[in-house]
């Protein structure tokens, strides 16, 4: 069995904070967000790293991640979300700039990730121990005969939250431990200690909070990147035309899909930590102020 792979999330756009979100420096020794989760991915045993990112931002991300990573002992490898990178009987919409969607983000890995693997946002902090858990998952994970075997880390909504504005979240219902629906909510704000959700009609709607979200901290099998493929031109199909600039296809979607058709389980193991991340610049404060605290508790040294 191949030893489990993380894959990070690293191809938006970064259009709410204004900039390459993904290198923007947290603190005075140059580290980035993306440095602590590979602090803590390395530490649970992971070795093997594969971003996801576009040709027009090689040049930047692989300078700052090249020199990170330097001597650090793994194996990175790239994979390229482009817009052109189409089924066939498509052709990229004209303006399109956005890329596809988290799902077809995976679908890129096809032939490149072939072993169990965790996903995860290259802007989010997850938290030391979230890597422990995912990692010891893959390590014994593999399908059943008649249906895919997935594991997700949660997060409590009301960890989740900027004051800055809105987020995007997959909220989850969970029985015995387990995942039995998700539902993509893209404008999840937080007002006077009060956490809700606008949706399509504008209508406010309230979340305990609570609610266990997904912050795209997930454990697949390879069968993941199988349907993430299989299904993308119906999805393209249905959506496309009406939403040709800016229809994407989620990573909770097509886990949800899934899940009704009995095609796969997801355990949910439910984090106590706290996110943090720069969703819009206002938020960089706060989270440098953060890193500097997890430093000073001993969580992360100061150099590494």
């Amino acid at each position: 069995m191949k030893n489990p792979e993380l894959v990070i999330l690293a191809a938006g756009m970064g259009s709410r904070y204004g900039g390459l979100k993904q290198i923007d420096k947290i603190d005075e020794q140059g580290h980035i967000i993306i440095d602590f989760s590979i602090y803590d991915a390395i530490r649970a045993g992971f070795r093997d790293f594969t971003f996801i990112i576009k040709h027009e931002i090689e040049k930047d991300f692989r300078e700052v991640m090249d020199a990170h990573l330097a001597g650090k002992g793994v194996n990175v490898k790239y994979v390229f979300q482009e817009l052109d990178a189409l089924p066939e009987g498509f052709t990229k919409p004209e303006g399109r700039v956005k890329p596809y969607g988290t799902a077809h983000a995976l679908a890129c890995c096809l032939g490149t990730v072939e072993g169990p693997f965790a996903v995860i946002n290259a802007d989010d902090y997850y938290g030391a121990h979230a890597f422990e858990e995912v990692y010891s998952y893959l390590k014994n994970v593999q399908d059943g005969d008649d249906r895919y075997h997935y594991a997700m880390l949660g997060y409590r909504v009301k960890n989740t939250v900027t004051e800055q504005g809105t987020v995007s979240r997959g909220v989850c219902t969970v029985e015995n431990g387990y995942l039995t629906d998700i539902v993509e909510r893209t404008k999840i704000a937080t007002e006077n200690g009060r956490i809700f959700f606008t949706d399509e009609d504008g209508t406010e709607h309230d979340l305990d909070p609570e609610t266990v979200v997904s912050m795209n901290l997930w454990a697949f099998t390879p069968s993941y990147l199988r349907e993430a493929k299989a299904r993308f031109a119906d999805f393209l199909k249905n959506n496309l035309e009406k939403n040709p600039l800016k229809c994407e296809y989620y990573l909770p979607t097509l886990v949800g899909e899934l899940l009704a058709e009995g095609k796969a389980d997801v355990r949910v193991m439910v984090s106590r930590d706290k996110w943090y991340g720069v969703t819009y610049k206002e938020d960089k404060e706060s989270v440098v102020e953060a890193f500097r605290e997890l430093k000073a508790q001993g969580v992360y040294p100061e150099n590494f």
